[in-house]
């Protein structure tokens, strides 16, 4: 399958008359589709859905197939019958956690007619009363449930597409772990439909079962005084990081942050991942943020995993492998943070040759050796270095005095 070329195909395709329609199903089937999508659907060659969605849409005069498996492999035949009248079957609005997004990215969008129905979450939303712009939208549809774990704030009002009829059950347990059994959780079942079933129960005492794969889960959030609530600034307390000792400290850690300025949506390289603490926060930072994290020790690497899964930083990949050899064939990055190997030969050359002009890279060093690199390093590319000195009070026998952790070196360089 060759991806749409922005360059070459959409510019040839502006003379083409669209041949593709997506088609947002509600439970309500045929009844609820506009004339203009009836029409579409029985003007068709092909149909291409889901068998439910190829159900409520029947009888179809069409050749109909439901999607394979991986679904993945939907797209060539899609592609395959391009220029005939071709439908796809979609849960309410295609755009919305849909498949039009990745239809988009492979067909002209001038080639495509799309008639939506409402998202789950607008049925949710009306169904509640609830302010849609206020609400938390998200999807653990074939995604992880820790997902959810950043949005998990005061007061929130989320709401979630589920994976089945166990995520709801799974929801109330991960809330009362983290405190938030008081939590409000309502499951809205089958919307739009003759089916459609509407259940509330708190975290502390959900016992709703038998309920319909096809569901959304309304959160109002009640955390505890003591609940695990994820800060929205960096520097998260280090209790917070299963670890061995090799952990960026909080204060370090936020100012690391800081240097390396993510922005939406950007690639950070962490190198010497360690407990994955700065990756995970990177990731934290904005939820398109993405991180590839670089770690020789495989039960560093299963800790950062366990780490990143516990806080919600689901776009923490982790890659065992050394440096320089295990970052060939990466992503482009953003920014690069190494935080250990950075004296070993081709780490930062490396690094250097792969990071994009304008990209950040920041390097912590707390062994003379690397600080000597880094000296060298600064008077060939620039950047800044700062000294950064941390004492933490602790007791002293009946009294308390100051403890002083190793100095830390850090020089930030932006590639010109």
């Amino acid at each position: 399958m060759r991806p749409f070329s922005p360059n070459s195909e959409k510019e040839s395709s502006m003379t083409k008359a669209p041949w593709l329609t997506i088609i947002g199903i509600g439970e309500d089937g045929r009844v609820g589709l506009s004339p203009a999508a009836q029409a579409a659907l029985d003007q068709a060659e092909f149909v291409i859905g889901g068998a439910r969605h190829l159900e409520l849409v029947a009888p179809l005069s069409a050749q109909a197939q439901t999607w394979p498996s991986p679904f993945a492999e939907g797209y060539p035949i899609i592609l395959a019958r391009r220029g005939q009248p071709t439908c796809v079957l979609a849960t309410g609005d295609p755009f919305h956690y849909g498949v039009g997004a990745e239809l988009a990215r492979l067909v002209p969008a001038d080639e495509i007619v799309c008639h939506p129905q409402p998202s789950a979450f607008s049925l949710a939303a009306t169904r509640l009363g609830w302010s849609l712009p206020d609400c938390d939208c998200v999807s653990l549809h074939g995604r992880a449930l820790e997902r959810i774990v950043p949005h998990l704030q005061p007061g929130a009002r989320i709401l979630a597409l589920s994976w089945d009829g166990s995520t709801p059950g799974r929801l109330a347990e991960l809330l009362r772990a983290r405190g938030m059994g008081a939590s409000t959780i309502t499951v809205l079942e089958a919307m739009g439909g003759p089916r459609e079933r509407i259940r509330y129960a708190d975290a502390d005492l959900f016992e709703i079962r038998e309920i319909d794969p096809l569901n959304t889960v309304a959160i109002e959030t009640k955390p505890s005084r003591d609940a695990r609530v994820v800060p929205l600034t960096p520097g998260l307390p280090d209790s917070w990081f299963e670890n061995d000792g090799q952990l960026t400290k909080a204060e370090i850690r936020a100012l690391t942050l800081a240097a390396l300025a993510p922005k939406a949506g950007e690639l950070l390289w962490d190198i010497g991942l360690g407990a994955g603490s700065v990756g995970i926060e990177w990731c934290l930072r904005h939820p398109r943020n993405r991180c590839i994290g670089i770690e020789e020790r495989p039960e560093r690497a299963e800790r950062a995993r366990r780490n990143a899964q516990e806080l919600g930083a689901t776009a923490l990949d982790t890659r065992i492998g050394q440096a320089p050899e295990a970052l060939a064939d990466l992503p482009v990055p953003d920014a690069i943070f190494i935080g250990g190997g950075a004296s070993k030969p081709g780490v930062f050359e490396t690094a250097w040759t792969a990071l994009k002009p304008g990209g950040r890279l920041v390097v912590n060093a707390v062994t003379l050796e690397t600080e000597t690199l880094l000296g060298t390093l600064y008077g060939r590319h620039g950047g800044t270095m700062r000294r950064l000195a941390l004492a933490r009070l602790e007791a002293v026998g009946g009294m308390h005095g100051w403890r002083a952790a190793m100095p830390v070196t850090q020089w930030v360089v932006v590639k010109p």
